[in-house]
């Protein structure tokens, strides 16, 4: 079964943390890296920049409409995400609470079962 652990950041707390807790948790992410990979459970990772320099689309009357900046205004926002192959929900769970952002104060994992996966190579359905 396939799961998304997506991780939420609420800039206040990345700023209010020590450079060694920074640390720690880019250490923690090298070594969770690590460990899904070893057990093959790792499909891929990605962090993402930092919502003020995103965008948002909407087509309107057919024409597209761009503004900057985050889609909702909230605290909280999507910093990256693990995508892994895992046995059943339970060892997502377990997962989720091994990223190291989760056992930080006012930062969270979010995890969600995948229930369409296509890559580059996979045929698109219904063609």
């Amino acid at each position: 079964m396939k799961y998304l652990l997506a991780m939420y950041l609420n800039p206040d707390v990345m700023a209010g943390l020590s450079e060694q807790d920074m640390d720690g948790i880019m250490t923690g992410h090298q070594e969770y890296i690590r460990t899904i990979r070893e057990s093959g459970e790792m499909i891929g990772t990605q962090a993402l920049a930092p919502v003020a320099d995103s965008s948002v689309v909407r087509v309107r009357g057919g024409l597209p409409a761009i503004t900057d900046g985050p889609f909702l205004e909230t605290k909280e926002f999507l910093a990256g995400y693990y995508l892994v192959d895992v046995e059943d929900k339970a060892r997502a769970l377990e997962l989720a609470a091994m990223i190291p952002d989760a056992a930080i104060d006012g930062l969270a994992v979010e995890v969600r079962e995948i229930v369409f996966f296509a890559d580059a190579e996979s045929a698109i359905p219904g063609s």
